[in-house]
């Protein structure tokens, strides 16, 4: 007969929780090669040990269970690679998302305030294209980046120039339920034929308060912060939804460091539309 671990000395050779252990023979990631009818104790295989190991590694790498079952269930090699370069893909997009998040932490600790210059400006109607739709905060940024696309790519296919950066519209719903309508435009003379989600759009006039925004979108809420603070101690609220305009952006260069947003808080009217 080989011998076999219980279950306590299979937890204390390979530093996983008797509790984890039972629930893995419950999803079946790791199953004992024995199991007592009567009284329902797990023996383990010794050989089992390295595959509590790679599973351990796994979990600390924080893939899902089932992610890993689907590891070690891998029909060949070039699939279980994948799966794994799935994960670390990732994992590499939280930690340089966490990167971002630390840095914007420590730049706000250092200087709470924003040193960028606040302006009023006029924006008259502007004849656009677009696409609306309705949108979760934590997803915008993805939308964006293919309205935009596809936005770009009707007007390039039949030759429409801009006549200005792209620009859009985000209901009040999105900053306050997390989820809400956006408005991605391009500013243009002619209509294009439609094709997909695009749409013809006539943006209303309206006077912003506005700061410039440069690099990455990481910390976009100081200038939010900083313009609804400069509203409010002016008096200058009106109920409008707020605009960006992108200057500078992603489809231009890969740089984040070179994107320029302009933000705009709608405000009242200070002066006589020209």
């Amino acid at each position: 007969m080989s011998p076999t671990l219980t279950i306590g000395d299979f937890s204390r050779a390979t530093h996983i929780g008797v509790k984890a252990l039972r629930h893995y023979h419950e999803i079946g990631l790791l199953e004992p090669v024995e199991v007592d009818p009567e009284t329902g104790y797990r023996r383990y295989d010794p050989d089992q040990i390295a595959t509590a190991q790679i599973i351990r590694r796994f979990r600390d790498l924080e893939m899902p269970l089932e992610e890993i079952l689907a590891v070690l269930s891998a029909r060949d090699v070039e699939t279980r690679n994948h799966l794994i370069a799935g994960h670390l893909a990732r994992l590499e997009d939280t930690l340089a998302r966490t990167n971002e998040a630390v840095s914007s932490l420590q730049s706000l600790l250092e200087s709470p305030a924003t040193t960028q210059a606040i302006h009023h400006r006029y924006v008259p109607i502007t004849p656009a294209v677009g696409i609306i739709d309705t949108v979760a905060m934590g997803d915008a940024l993805l939308w964006f980046h293919g309205a935009l696309g596809e936005l770009q790519a009707t007007l390039a296919a039949q030759d429409i120039a801009t006549t200005g950066p792209p620009g859009s519209v985000f209901s009040n719903a999105l900053f306050e339920e997390g989820r809400g309508q956006i408005t991605i435009f391009l500013p243009c003379d002619s209509s294009p034929r439609l094709m997909g989600r695009v749409t013809p759009l006539v943006i209303p006039s309206v006077e912003l308060a506005t700061i410039v925004h440069p690099g990455p979108y990481a910390d976009m809420d100081r200038v939010f912060g900083a313009l609804g603070a400069y509203v409010a101690r002016h008096a200058l609220a009106v109920e409008a939804p707020i605009r960006e305009y992108f200057l500078v952006g992603p489809a231009d260069t890969t740089d984040d460091s070179l994107w320029r947003t302009e933000v705009g808080w709608p405000i009242f009217q200070t002066r006589l539309a020209k």
